[in-house]
């Protein structure tokens, strides 16, 4: 039977845990780490596995992500101008080519937002579930879901508002940069909080500014809804240049984690990590 947290690894307890997630592992003289191989310490074939190349990928999709943005709310405020017009002095511009064209642009910029959104997501995923599995190399007991939720936790209506920032939290602790002496560092979760809140806010807003959008009929409630959405693509572009740094921090701490090569020294009872 798998370890019920982890998944991962054969349960040896009676509560169904295995011998990382019970704490029950022997630790090994000095305090060192079983060796992995591979350059720098990271395993091949093994964990931990570096998520460098991955988050390079996923820098690199979040910059598409924020062009397309920006795309859309050029071409979200020049349709909606062009209703304003209508709106106000009857202007038939939206009706005639200028209003065809402006509609054919707003749609091919909806469509890139589409494909650009979910191929990040697709490497962010991936990426991420990396990064918790090495965490749960550097520290199992603090990660408080299995790897398993780094995947399947997005996919969960309401419960995705909040599983991944939990996974998220244990590999940031788990992450954490060391001490020359092998003692933990605190490190300030604020690209976290901010990267998460700020992601929560624009899924939020976009699904209400998208139902509003769908929902307008007359020139007055399109340029209302219109003036929302470009508010709406704002945020996300906030969203992406946070995960950005999310992504980077957490990269980083990874890789500093991975030279590091020596496990922690073991809190006093009671002491802060």
């Amino acid at each position: 039977m798998l370890c019920t947290r982890c998944r991962i690894r054969t349960a040896v307890t009676d509560d169904g845990l295995c011998t990382f997630c019970s704490g029950t592992r022997p630790a090994m003289p000095g305090g060192l780490m079983a060796p992995v191989s591979g350059p720098g310490g990271w395993g091949v074939g093994t964990w931990p596995r570096s998520p460098v190349g991955l988050a390079r990928a996923v820098t690199a999709l979040l910059g598409v992500v924020i062009a397309a943005d920006l795309f859309a709310i050029g071409t979200g405020l020049h349709l909606r101008g062009l209703w304003q017009r209508s709106a106000t002095d009857g202007s038939p511009d939206i009706h005639g080519k200028a209003g065809d064209t402006a509609e054919t642009l707003y749609g091919v910029a909806a469509l890139s937002q589409g494909v650009t959104l979910l191929a990040t997501a697709v490497v962010f995923i991936i990426w991420f579930h990396r990064t918790r599995r090495n965490a749960e190399v550097f520290d199992p007991s603090v990660q408080r879901m299995g790897p398993g939720w780094a995947v399947g936790g997005w996919f969960v209506p309401v419960a995705n508002f909040w599983f991944p920032y939990r996974v998220a939290s244990g590999v940031w602790e788990a992450s954490a940069q060391t001490r020359p002496d092998g003692g933990w560092r605190t490190v300030p979760r604020t690209p976290l909080n901010l990267w998460w809140g700020a992601w929560v806010a624009s899924l939020l807003f976009t699904r209400v500014t998208g139902s509003m959008w769908e929902r307008a009929e007359d020139p007055e409630a399109i340029v209302r809804a219109g003036g929302l959405v470009a508010a709406s693509d704002a945020v996300d572009i906030v969203a992406a240049v946070l995960a950005i740094l999310y992504v980077r921090a957490v990269t980083r701490m990874q890789v500093e984690r991975a030279l590091h090569g020596v496990a922690p020294a073991p809190a006093a009872p009671g002491a802060p990590r």
